[in-house]
């Protein structure tokens, strides 16, 4: 594979009603990215991976577009969007567009059309039929909705105010590429791809992922739009194995640079259903997984552990109380030294951690929303349902980022449009910066350490057996080799190896560790160059 700068570089997303809010309506802006660049380059991240800021209704957050070549009024204007590109570029950032090409708004003028009437231009640009079939909606429900104006039932996946694309209709791909062309034009550096794995649904047979043209679009789509131009492209793709992910990102396919996959997330629990009703979380599970996906040999991998639709790791997964700092290091260390390019999602780098969220008005998320009404209406308790949105709810990740100890967390002077954390007098980016021994700076060297040396990008990967809930492995590069082990336990547990450490490169204790034989401590974690 030849060498590209998103392999060398850390992306950080950022949900942006949730960011920085410059003009005190509550809700984040472009205005506030700007504000915090010196920030972002101080942590020393390459890439923005920037959620959507394209004219929308807001029903899914902005994941319903009504305009594809307008900024949302509630983020600024593109003259905002032109100064974001060019200070960003100053600081060697580029900014990642969140791409949304499954569904649309209701409100886009392709579907406002469409609706008119069954011989309308615009009516193949969506799924219609005469009655529903099985598929169901992601956010509960049929994924059918009756269209009183033209007679006829419209797929959604998602929210019925996202109407699915019709991928079958070459018109749409021609007003995509030129949509995704004029971003290109602008100076992004690439494509987050929402759920693009669902484009070649084949519906009559309820195939909605991975359907049979699905590569043979995103082949005509690299062609048409990003194929030359060396830009970062990846892929949401929830059902991914590594199988089907070489298909995305082997370079001679000419597709993408490389996919989300989500199987650490989903299947790293001892109990299946799901996502709202899975709690013992499997170390053992985890080694499996993220080191069958170390093997991807002809493609490339993503490396992340929270997303905006994803609860924080460290109040899932980790101890967010006496051992955050060190389960959030620990996490970090773990992930940032494997074979991939890492995401950090805003305030990961700040151990931020799950809400305390009491009662379902303090809930914005559709999709929590939704359940809700549906187990209340199955006869579950209230108590019990909102366990499960404290939990596991999207809107976990979405609270906004915690810049200071003051009102608000230093995020808006106006009222905020979902809570701030009540934790934020201690978690906060002040307090981060300084403190040498935040989290942040755990970050910070991590990223520094990809950009300085060559097997963190490129070494060979091999998992380590050890104790059930120490998570180890080796990188190998040009004769030398690399020992990364973390404890994710709140217990001391033993590590026995063979090797000797040469040069310490990181660790969130702050001794050198001696490896013939350690007990690790709770949450301990380390990379050293070994022999």
């Amino acid at each position: 594979m030849k060498e590209n700068w998103w392999q060398k570089t850390v992306v950080y997303q950022i949900y942006p009603r949730s960011f920085m809010d410059a003009n005190g309506d509550g809700i984040g802006d472009l205005q506030g990215i700007i504000s915090k660049l010196d920030y972002l380059e101080k942590l020393g991240i390459g890439a923005i991976w920037l959620s959507p800021v394209y004219q929308s209704p807001m029903d899914d957050n902005g994941y319903d577009i009504s305009d594809y070549q307008a900024i949302a009024d509630v983020f600024g204007t593109m003259a905002d969007m032109d100064e974001l590109l060019k200070e960003a570029k100053k600081r060697n950032i580029q900014i990642v567009m969140d791409l949304v090409v499954n569904h649309t708004s209701d409100e886009n003028k392709w579907f406002v059309e469409a609706r008119k009437s069954k011989d309308n231009a615009y009516r193949d640009y969506y799924i219609w039929a005469d009655e529903p079939n099985g598929l169901q909606s992601t956010f509960s429900g049929s994924a059918w909705e009756f269209d009183e104006e033209s007679g006829q039932y419209f797929l959604h996946l998602f929210s019925k105010r996202q109407p699915d694309l019709n991928w079958e209709n070459p018109q749409v791909h021609q007003e995509v590429y030129d949509m995704m062309n004029f971003w290109i034009d602008k100076g992004i550096g690439g494509f987050r791809m929402d759920v693009i794995d669902l484009i070649g649904k084949e519906i009559d047979q309820e195939i909605t992922g991975n359907g049979p043209k699905l590569h043979e679009y995103l082949h005509e789509m690299n062609q048409a739009t990003f194929g030359q131009k060396n830009l970062l492209t990846v892929g949401e793709t929830w059902g991914a194995t590594p199988e089907i992910a070489e298909l995305y990102s082997d370079p001679k396919r000419q597709e993408l640079s490389m996919v989300f996959q989500f199987e650490h997330i989903t299947n790293a629990y001892l109990d299946e259903g799901e996502k709202w009703d899975k709690k013992e979380f499997s170390v053992s599970k985890l080694k499996e997984i993220l080191a069958k996906w170390q093997a991807l040999e002809k493609g490339w991998n993503s490396l992340f552990w929270n997303n905006h639709d994803l609860p924080r790791i460290i109040s899932n997964w980790g101890n967010d109380g006496k051992y955050r700092l060190k389960s959030a290091k620990a996490f970090a260390i773990l992930l940032h030294l494997m074979k991939g390019t890492p995401y950090i999602y805003q305030g990961e780098e700040l151990g931020m951690t799950n809400y305390p969220f009491e009662s379902i008005e303090e809930v914005n998320d559709i999709e929590s929303r939704n359940m809700f009404a549906e187990r209340l209406a199955a006869g579950h308790s209230e108590n019990e349902i909102m366990d499960s949105i404290r939990r596991v709810g999207r809107d976990n990740a979405r609270t906004p980022m915690q810049w200071t100890a003051g009102e608000n967390a230093g995020f808006t002077d106006g009222k905020p449009w979902l809570a701030v954390n009540p934790n934020h007098e201690e978690i906060n980016a002040d307090q981060a910066m300084s403190d040498p021994d935040s989290v942040f700076y755990t970050y910070q060297k991590l990223i520094e350490l990809r950009k300085q040396h060559d097997w963190v990008i490129y070494g060979d990967f091999k998992l380590i057996d050890s104790e059930a809930d120490v998570f180890a492995y080796l990188r190998t590069y040009k004769g030398k080799k690399y020992l990364v082990v973390a404890n994710l336990s709140d217990e001391e547990n033993q590590f026995k190896t063979g090797f000797v450490c040469r040069d310490l490169m990181i660790h969130n204790e702050n001794f050198l560790p001696e490896l013939s034989q350690i007990k690790l401590k709770a949450w301990e974690a380390f990379a050293c160059e070994v022999e």
